[in-house]
């Protein structure tokens, strides 16, 4: 069995584990009871009542969050012809076709999100043994595959996150940094939040939202009570 380090040991002591706390404290606590050296990324992670081997209770998508997530996000765009010119003047850092999907089968992967034209994703597809992996295929339910490559360049700058409940119903989001205000984390985190909330699958039975936890980047967890995320 792994060894608690002593800063880690130390931190959990600031945080009652038979407790379930309020939005903004949980998320004051996780960031007193971050360990590392450097502006950790708090976490949040739902843990949902759903079946998610039935196509029906499926969760996937993305929301922009208000204070954004601290971290600029390196965008490559596919695209053709004047969508090029659209998708460069919105910031994507990479725009392009053919030479970048050749570089990507040739094991390059300096970006963190692909956003295509609709025109694109037969050429695209063909990479989806090595993007899908590593959750890199654009997706329509996220915003990635669309026309509109300025508005989806320009969110995701701005602080755009995708979600997707894994084999277990868990959700993992960043909200923000260490270093944000509690009440611009408690804001991100009551956006994701609502957002989930109204994704509850029709065909999904008994509790939705089973469990919530806010953590920081190798920081103990923080239990939230479900009930008690509005932060208004």
């Amino acid at each position: 069995m792994a060894k608690t380090g002593k800063k880690l040991q130390e931190a959990a002591k600031l945080i009652d584990r038979s407790k379930f706390y309020e939005a903004k404290e949980a998320i004051e606590l996780a960031k007193k009871a971050s360990t590392v050296n450097f502006d950790a990324t708090v976490e949040v992670a739902f843990r949902l009542g759903i079946d998610t081997r039935k196509n029906d209770q499926q969760i996937r998508g993305a929301v922009v969050l208000p204070n954004g997530t601290g971290k600029t996000q390196s965008v490559l765009v596919f695209a053709k012809g004047d969508k090029l010119k659209e998708a460069e003047e919105a910031g994507a850092d990479y725009v392009g076709d053919a030479e970048y999907i050749q570089k990507i089968q040739q094991g390059w992967f300096d970006f963190d999100v692909i956003v295509a034209t609709p025109d694109m994703m037969g050429e695209v597809g063909k990479l989806g043994r090595v993007l899908g992996p590593k959750g890199l295929m654009p997706n329509p339910k996220t915003g990635t595959v669309t026309f509109d490559v300025a508005k989806a360049v320009q969110e995701i700058k701005a602080g755009k996150v995708e979600y997707r409940a894994d084999k277990a119903g868990i959700i993992h989001a960043p909200i923000g940094k260490v270093s944000f205000e509690d009440n611009k984390l408690a804001e991100n985190l009551q956006t994701i939040y609502d957002v989930i909330l109204k994704a509850k699958p029709s065909a999904a039975k008994g509790t939705y939202m089973k469990s919530l936890n806010v953590t920081t980047t190798m920081g103990p967890a923080v239990k939230v009570d479900p009930a008690k995320v509005v932060v208004k």
